[in-house]
């Protein structure tokens, strides 16, 4: 059995060594790569447009939100997470839904929002049970809405951003280049 490492997915130069370059411009295009469809496209500004108007009550306060750092306190103090998690979900979840608007790497802030989808689940949602609390008779907001969140972003991880998003316009240019 030999040691040395063959790896035909990463292209070679003439002296073995993998060409970085041709590494990078691979995963760029997974990343950009899209339908010509429109419903990744409604899918995703849907998702964005939902999430952006969150995100921002939770980093500047708009929208009757408590802004970053009242938002930092009880994601620190209340939900008992790490600064540094607490301060990456923020960030998620504001970079992904503004991503996601612009159709901007599309299938990688579609992961964004999906593991804060996760992470609220498992630390408020799910001991709340499924349903939301439209009547309010429970303790708190179960995680159907999540659920149908984490399926928008399966759906565009899988498509792409569709017609209408910046990732199509550079695939577009890529191509014509």
């Amino acid at each position: 059995m030999s040691l040395e490492h063959t790896d035909t997915h990463h292209p070679e130069s003439a002296t073995g060594a993998i060409d970085t370059r041709q590494s990078v411009r691979d995963v760029l295009d997974r990343l950009i790569t899209t339908t010509d469809s429109n419903t990744p496209t409604i899918l995703r500004l849907t998702l964005g447009g939902v999430m952006l108007p969150h995100a921002l009550q939770k980093t500047l306060g708009l929208f009757g939100g408590s802004g970053l750092s009242a938002t930092m306190q009880t994601f620190t103090t209340q939900l008992h997470l790490p600064a540094t998690l607490a301060a990456g979900a923020i960030f998620l979840e504001q970079v992904g839904a503004l991503a996601l608007v612009l159709g901007l790497f599309t299938r990688l802030a579609a992961s964004a929002l999906g593991v804060v989808m996760v992470g609220a689940v498992l630390t408020v949602h799910l001991r709340n049970g499924f349903f939301m609390n439209w009547f309010g008779t429970q303790a708190g907001e179960g995680y159907e809405y999540h659920l149908l969140v984490l399926a928008m972003v399966a759906a565009l991880i899988i498509e792409g951003g569709g017609k209408l998003s910046v990732d199509s316009a550079l695939l577009r240019a890529r191509n014509r280049a």
